[in-house]
């Protein structure tokens, strides 16, 4: 294969802007970063492996991958495929039909496909190919991104210092229907939702989002995809679009977005300059009243303005908002350790013990922890912000684990109670010894144990006589009740007494 082989992650991404968005191989490794000819590789490979579109639901990465690499290449003598593109090309001259070129081809190709054959791999074919191919931007296709170079200072009322604010851009490739905003920062999570207002501002989602290289959204290096920011990928997956980098030293990829950036500049930004801000709330408010300043605007070439060519042309065509916003996550990757836990700033998670020493994909959330291995969900939990402490789910458990996760010191005090008080308290005993209670539970489970080959007054008379000799172990118990020592009585106890003669020492006749 061409190049470094791709992530499987990045392969299922190719397919999906090859299939739902019906992008040129060449858009495609611009988005993905691949080279042409790796694209054009794994399409041919994923032809090859019969899988549909879109890919079954239960298909995990591992599955994927061997069905990718190990599907057989077409057997030397196989049938030859026709020149699609010449088929494509042919068809739209006047009188020329399928039945015709099929005819044709058989008469070079007498061993080639029958009729029927023909006609299927072409629609198959015919299906893949892009569309529209045209220069100018198709109505809801492309929503253009960037930040702007200026900044607006926000002043802190207290201290008097002033912090810059940056300023969001994006605008609609047809309409040119602006949207900004002001954000803190150019961080990830200010970039992200920017991109859910402005959103949430144009009422739709459209089909590609073209960024300008940012390196919040597009080459932060990261495990995943250093050219695409997986929280970025995951975003765009939740809406339904596609990533379309612009090219490196390719103005005319982001003249759109440039022009749009200008304008923000000169008509917002610059009327700005000689306001003062105490908030982030406030200025985006005069930045909204502004906006709608801009976009009514009329052109001054054009009929109309940049809010009528929206309502007319990009607006009916975006796809629809989905019912709640993307909740922001972000994305790393964990080795699953020796006790089945992963850690997630400071807190540590249950993962299947059977995935020890694997690594898995983990998306944080401000409320979940969701964890992913080979593309498929594998554990979830609440987000739980308390350092050092453990969220363990019972199923994740080894077996043996999960056994001892179920007995409790009440337990077992509760099941010695019916053997007598002296067994229960020396249970209890035992557990309170032992710096882990779960230390104690073996020797406590091996005492009511003993009941089965014992008579229970036998032990309970045992019990009782391990715990006046201080003997509180099972071995003890068990050696009692082996030889009859629970049957025999104790020896009297001999007080103790201290005596002492020493010439210092009163004595009790001193005080009469």
């Amino acid at each position: 294969m061409p190049g470094k082989r791709l992530t499987m992650r990045k392969i299922r991404e190719v397919l999906r802007l090859k299939f739902e968005f019906h992008l040129t191989n060449r858009q495609i490794a611009k988005s993905t970063g691949a080279a042409r000819s790796s694209i054009g590789d794994y399409l041919r490979r994923f032809e090859n492996s019969g899988l549909p579109w879109p890919l079954p639901e239960d298909l995990d990465d591992d599955q994927l991958e061997g069905l990718f690499f190990s599907a057989a290449k077409p057997a030397e003598g196989k049938r030859p495929l026709p020149d699609w593109s010449y088929i494509h090309r042919e068809l739209r001259k006047k009188a020329v039909t399928l039945m015709l070129l099929w005819e044709e081809y058989k008469s070079v190709f007498p061993e080639g496909y029958q009729y029927s054959q023909f006609c299927h791999l072409y629609h198959q074919w015919k299906r893949r190919i892009d569309p529209v191919m045209r220069l100018d931007h198709r109505a809801g296709e492309v929503l253009f991104v960037d930040w702007a170079g200026m900044t607006i200072d926000i002043v802190d009322p207290e201290t008097g210092s002033c912090r810059p604010a940056s300023i969001f851009v994006a605008a609609m490739g047809a309409s040119s229907y602006t949207y900004a905003e002001a954000t803190l920062t150019q961080e990830l999570g200010d970039w992200i939702g920017a991109h859910i207002r402005a959103f949430a501002f144009f009422g739709g989602v459209p089909e590609l989002l073209v960024p300008d290289n940012t390196k919040t959204g597009v080459t932060k290096a990261c495990f995943y995809e250093p050219d695409l920011n997986p929280t970025y990928l995951d975003m765009a997956r939740y809406y339904q679009t596609a990533v379309l980098p612009t090219r490196v030293k390719k103005p005319q990829d982001k003249a759109k977005v440039e022009s749009a950036v200008q304008v923000v500049e000169r008509w917002i930004l610059a009327r700005l300059r000689n306001e003062t801000f105490f908030s982030l709330a406030e200025l985006n408010r005069r930045i909204r009243e502004l906006l709608g300043c801009l976009n009514n605007r009329p052109f001054q070439k054009l009929d109309g303005c940049r809010c009528l060519m929206f309502e007319q042309i990009d607006k009916p065509a975006l796809k629809p908002l989905p019912t709640e916003p993307y909740r922001f996550a972000v994305w790393k990757k964990a080795t699953v350790n020796i006790d089945y836990h992963i850690e997630v700033e400071g807190h540590y998670y249950s993962i299947p013990y059977k995935l020890f020493g694997k690594q898995v994909d983990v998306r944080i959330t401000d409320v979940t922890i969701e964890c992913f291995r080979a593309n498929r969900p594998v554990a979830t939990h609440r987000r739980n912000d308390r350092r050092g402490g453990h969220t363990t789910v019972k199923e994740h458990m080894p077996p043996a684990h999960r056994r001892w996760l179920e007995w409790t010191p009440e337990r077992f005090i509760r099941w010695a109670t019916k053997i007598g008080p002296n067994a229960a308290a020396l249970i209890g005993e035992i557990i309170d010894s032992k710096l882990h209670p779960q230390q104690g539970f073996r020797a406590a489970l091996g005492i009511l144990r003993l009941g089965k080959s014992y008579d229970v007054k036998r032990l309970e008379i045992a019990c009782s006589r391990a715990r006046l000799i201080g003997a509180r172990s099972y071995s003890s118990v068990a050696s009692i009740l082996k030889h009859g020592l629970d049957k025999k009585t104790l020896p009297p106890e001999t007080p103790k007494t201290l005596v002492i003669d020493h010439d210092n020492i009163r004595g009790s006749n001193y005080y009469h």
